[in-house]
């Protein structure tokens, strides 16, 4: 004889809420598990970081490998891999030449500088003395903190050599994923299109393709950007006559790719390397650099952007801000093609290009 819990009323009230148990548990499950991945995403934060950047320059990269891909030299062709190396060697040939030519009259310089620092200290102090504002500034004092700086450079050197080391292993690290990236990306990319259903995953493939184009146009843009600012700013050097004008001028093309950190530290260079000479060359490189800031921002950036990435100069600035506060330096680099992936997945997946129709009762509210 059968109880009563064992009833087919009271197995039919069990399975019906069956369903909810094991929901509720999936859902707790999710939570835990979703908890568990943030924290542990936090915690190598950096290592995620320094993947996202390598994998993002890889995609920026590749409309170049692949331009290299279509050479042909007889009947001969380069693949992936030969591609990817031919552009590592164009690198490091550029860097090699800026190295042997550039860098030894700067690096000899800056070494004689460092000696005469003591003496050389107090003249462009008494320089400082003769501007209008020097008045509110502790000359002494500054003239002390000089003197102890260049007295205990060797210290300060050694101090800082365990930070650069490791930010040098960063960068070596990421050039080594960057490759990676490039060789053996579409392995990773299809695996992670298996993580979205059959029925998606052409549509999303399609996106990316469309995000990757645009990424790629970014970098030709930004190219632009630096190779204009490079030529102009070695001209204007060359024209004041201030020192080391073709390796400042090549520094101010490079460190362009890092928006607004990157002028800062050039010009604040150029700027030191400017007033060992005399306050007019100062005033000359800050007045040629005002006028390029103007021209670039309001003219070059809107122009070469807009027209390579298709994004509008307020998204561009907002991407900016993101990017410097969550990554810093390196955040603001990839900020504008991070703006541009995101950009392509909102119009794809939550903009709705429809236009929206009043109705004639909403013209009669309005008329009224």
């Amino acid at each position: 004889m059968n109880d009563a819990g064992d009833s087919p009323a009271n197995c039919h009230t069990r399975e019906q809420k069956a369903p909810h148990v094991r929901s509720s548990r999936g859902n707790i499950t999710f939570a835990f598990a979703l908890a568990l991945v943030l924290y542990t995403a936090w915690h190598v934060r950096d290592v995620l970081v320094l993947l996202y950047v390598s994998a993002l320059f890889a995609v920026v990269l590749m409309p170049i490998t692949q331009g290299i891909m279509k050479l042909r030299i007889g009947k001969w062709q380069p693949g992936r891999g030969m591609a990817v190396f031919l552009l590592l060697m164009a690198v490091a040939l550029g860097a090699t030449l800026f190295f042997l030519f550039a860098l030894p009259p700067v690096v000899r310089d800056l070494h004689e500088f460092a000696l005469e620092l003591p003496t050389r200290g107090p003249q462009l102090l008494s320089r400082i003395r003769k501007l209008p504002f020097s008045q509110r500034v502790d000359v002494s004092s500054l003239n002390a903190k000089l003197q102890d700086f260049a007295s205990n450079f060797a210290s300060y050197l050694l101090l800082s050599i365990r930070d650069w080391a490791s930010k040098l292993f960063d960068i070596i690290t990421g050039v080594i994923l960057t490759v990676y990236f490039m060789l053996e990306g579409e392995t990773a990319y299809h695996w992670l299109l298996s993580f979205f259903p059959v029925n998606q995953r052409k549509r999303l493939d399609c996106t990316l393709a469309q995000a990757e184009v645009r990424m790629g146009k970014w970098l030709l843009g930004q190219g632009l950007l630096m190779l204009i600012l490079g030529v102009s700013s070695t001209i204007v050097f060359l024209f004041l006559h201030v020192r080391y004008a073709y390796a400042l001028g090549v520094l101010m093309g490079v460190f362009n790719i890092i928006p607004i950190a990157g002028a800062l530290i050039s010009m604040s260079l150029v700027v030191l390397v400017a007033a060992i000479d005399s306050w007019g060359r100062v005033a000359g490189v800050l007045i040629f650099y005002a006028i390029y800031a103007q021209v670039e921002t309001s003219y070059l950036t809107p122009k070469i952007m807009r027209t390579s990435v298709d994004l509008a100069g307020l998204a561009v600035i907002v991407a900016l801000l993101f990017g410097a506060a969550l990554a810093g330096i390196v955040g603001a680099m990839v900020a504008v093609p991070t703006a541009v992936l995101v950009a392509v997945l909102l119009n794809e997946y939550a903009v709705q290009p429809e236009p929206i129709i009043a109705s004639p009762e909403s013209f009669g509210n309005i008329h009224s």
